[in-house]
């Protein structure tokens, strides 16, 4: 009994894996189409900024009178420039940005944070060494704000035994209120500042404030809640966007497509940055929306993944074809997906449930026309 009963469970699970395999290779039916060859449009867009580092420091639990937590970050490259920038967030959730002037940070890139921008303000770091090496964070950073008050971040971290770092997808979305897209922070190489064997300090006009602690020991250490990663990739999902769509090439290796009859669907698109890459994944693949038949509704599932480390996230999509052009709506209703085999990671994730469920709140909705032989998208997020 015991056999024929491991031997069920072991068949229903073939099925279940044949199921899902048939669907990522299942065709949608060629009536959908229209009797016509169209050139092929792609409405969806990964936009990765290029960052070396970054640092987030808490002190909610003992506040500045203005600041709650302090993000040093580290560029060097041809679109931000080479140097360090420090986003100070507010206690009414904005953030005010300061940096080198050796830097050109886009404000428009800073509504996915919180509230959005604040202010943003150029200034001289009397020191500004921020390193991430094999025993953890070494920072050192003095710079006055915007009321001219000395502002001081000290970590020096020295611990004997080897950090276990982890991938992490930040739960950056979950403060955005308006965001303008969906901010995927894959954090690669991500730790916490370990409390023994570290100096630290946080002060703001001369005041020291005590950081923020992690409730709970991970890999046998009590942690700060001070976190960081040598090696974020900053991709912002889907930017908001209003005007025309001009035609994709098909060649483009970034694609995978899949013909079903005269049209062209899409399976897969990537984007590449110098040491990571993000992938979009349709089951079954995407529709060609200027292809399709009025009065067509098609729902699949997608999902977003860039490594094993950082874990997937997952949804549904829609693609509604009227007389009025054609409405597309992502859904991320599947949340994010950790992949870990820490326990002390699972019951973080199990407790603080805003790590797996901030994708949730996120809808990508956009509308279509062709106008004046022109294909227009009109597109934004909301949160639900």
């Amino acid at each position: 009994m015991m056999i024929q009963t491991v031997f069920y469970i072991f068949a229903i699970m073939l099925l279940a894996c044949s199921t899902f395999s048939e669907e990522k290779t299942r065709l949608h039916s060629t009536s959908i189409y229209k009797k016509e060859k169209l050139p092929v449009y792609i409405p969806f867009s990964f936009k990765i900024d290029p960052m070396k580092r970054l640092l987030l420091v808490n002190f909610e639990k003992d506040p500045d009178s203005l600041y709650i937590g302090l993000e040093p970050q580290y560029f060097n490259d041809p679109i931000n420039g080479k140097g360090l920038l420090v986003i100070a967030w507010r206690r009414d959730m904005k953030i005010d940005v300061y940096h080198e002037a050796s830097l050109s940070p886009d404000p428009s890139k800073f509504d996915i944070a919180g509230n959005g921008l604040g202010e943003m303000h150029e200034v001289d770091f009397k020191r500004k060494i921020f390193e991430i090496q094999e025993n953890g964070v070494r920072a050192d950073i003095i710079f006055s704000d915007k009321m001219d008050r000395p502002v001081e971040i000290f970590i020096a971290e020295a611990h004997p035994k080897k950090r276990k770092p982890f991938g992490l997808l930040a739960p950056m979305g979950e403060a955005a209120t308006h965001p303008s897209a969906m901010p995927l922070i894959l954090l690669h190489d991500f730790y916490f500042v370990r409390r023994r064997h570290t100096d630290y300090h946080v002060n703001i006009n001369g005041k020291a404030h005590k950081l923020d602690k992690l409730p709970i020991p991970m890999d046998g250490t009590w942690m700060l809640f001070a976190r960081y990663s040598p090696d974020p990739f900053i991709v912002t999902f889907n930017p908001t966007y209003t005007g025309k769509l001009e035609p994709t090439k098909v060649s483009d290796d970034r694609l995978i497509w899949q013909r079903n009859g005269d049209a062209m669907e899409l399976k897969q698109a990537r984007a590449i940055g110098d040491k990571h890459q993000i992938e979009l994944t349709f089951s079954p693949a995407f529709p060609q929306f200027n292809f399709l038949k009025e009065g067509t509704d098609i729902r699949g599932k997608f999902e977003i993944k860039s490594s094993e480390r950082t874990g997937r996230i997952t949804g549904t999509y829609q693609v509604t074809c009227s007389h009025d052009g054609v409405q597309i709506e992502l859904r991320p209703e599947g949340g994010w997906h950790p992949k870990t085999d820490k326990l002390s990671l699972k019951f973080l994730y199990s407790v603080a449930k805003t790590f797996k469920n901030w994708p949730k709140s996120y809808v990508w909705s956009s509308k279509l026309k062709f106008k004046d032989g022109a294909w227009e998208m009109d597109s934004s997020w909301k949160r639900i």
